[in-house]
């Protein structure tokens, strides 16, 4: 089993959906979490285009990195800032960087920026799926 930590700056959209996805996609084959550098809160859309995909993040919570186990297998960073400040962890922790522009500041109608948080959870599921099957977890 992968334990695996998505982290970005402010836990509100790319890491929770991030997050959603690997318990979704991995099943009982990953453990995952997810932290912001700074957290802001989840993000209302990443809710709702989650939810069109049948997952559920409603119930997670934007938050800093003391509130995760700090033993994963693999943390990935979403965002540059996080993968800049992403702190150093015991043992052996594989990185991974994935570089996603920020849904949340996408600018425009709320159909509009909906529309940027669906492009964002397709890049991640994409990615996850092959990251997982690499992995002979997908």
């Amino acid at each position: 089993m992968d334990r695996i930590l998505f982290l970005c700056t402010g836990n509100s959209a790319r890491s929770q959906m991030a997050e959603g996805l690997a318990r979704a996609v991995g099943g009982d084959r990953v453990q995952a979490w997810s932290a912001g550098i700074a957290p802001k809160g989840v993000h209302p859309l990443a809710v709702r285009a989650m939810a069109e995909r049948g997952i559920d993040i409603s119930g997670q919570s934007s938050k800093d990195l003391s509130a995760v186990p700090r033993d994963p297998d693999v943390v990935i960073t979403l965002c540059d800032n996080a993968a800049d400040r992403c702190p150093a962890f015991p043992g052996r922790v594989e990185r991974v960087h994935w570089s996603l522009p920020d849904p949340a500041a996408a600018p425009g109608t709320e159909e509009q920026r909906l529309a940027a948080f669906r492009q964002t959870r397709s890049e991640i599921e994409s990615r996850l799926s092959a990251f997982l099957r690499e992995r002979g977890r997908g």
